[in-house]
């Protein structure tokens, strides 16, 4: 199968209301232009020095999404021209791309990872922790960075009723976390769900999925 006729099959069997998020890391430039060429425009990297290389090089009316985790100091090198950090889990990393923001005169979008899995690798904040930063005073004076919403990742397992229960569980998370509307903070999107799971994940409600291996075939 070609990235096209995966990438169509894949659109074709997405709800009307969720966001497709190609993920593009370790792909060369020319297997993204086949997805763009399909008319993909979202793509998603996990390392802050490819994707500012890929955005060089590829056209300009794509939305560039970073997926990985980001370290405060490589924020500068993706301020300019990121659509959307996904995975944004302290307040540290918050106000370094709140000053980022600024030094480009932008207004950058955000996703705040929660850590729902039951493996300790995964990043994220907890419940407590979610709620001290948003309601915390120097959060709320932030005005460069925009929290679009939650992103959260299931245990790598087979069991589809864990995976089940924790999607569930962050989009109780998101449903509660959505009545607190502030200048910086509206909640739309819920990002959960890759290529094993997406379908689950729409299921349980997720608005947008991170689909790599079903587009671009695996990595090497």
């Amino acid at each position: 199968m070609s990235i096209q006729s995966n990438l169509l099959e894949i659109k074709t069997s997405l709800p009307e209301n969720v966001t497709l998020v190609a993920v593009s890391k370790t792909k060369p430039v020319a297997d993204l232009m086949e997805a763009y060429e399909a008319g993909q425009r979202i793509f998603g990297e996990n390392k802050i020095q490819e994707m500012a290389d890929k955005f060089e090089q590829m056209p300009k009316d794509i939305e560039w999404h970073m997926i990985g985790h980001v370290q405060t100091n490589k924020v500068k090198f993706m301020a300019p021209f990121v659509s959307l950090i996904h995975g944004v889990d302290s307040l540290k990393l918050v106000e370094e791309i709140n000053k980022q923001a600024l030094k480009n005169n932008r207004i950058i979008d955000c996703l705040l990872q929660i850590h729902v899995a039951e493996e300790d690798t995964k990043f994220g904040l907890d419940e407590k922790e979610l709620s001290e930063l948003l309601n915390s005073e120097s959060f709320k004076n932030l005005k460069n960075i925009q929290i679009k919403g939650l992103m959260g990742m299931a245990t790598f397992t087979e069991n589809q009723d864990q995976i089940k229960k924790e999607f569930l569980h962050l989009k109780t998370i998101f449903d509660t976390t959505s009545k607190l509307k502030t200048e910086n903070c509206q909640l739309e999107i819920l990002s959960m769900g890759m290529s094993g799971d997406y379908r689950l994940a729409i299921d349980c409600g997720s608005t947008m999925v991170r689909i790599g291996s079903s587009i671009f075939g695996n990595r090497n």
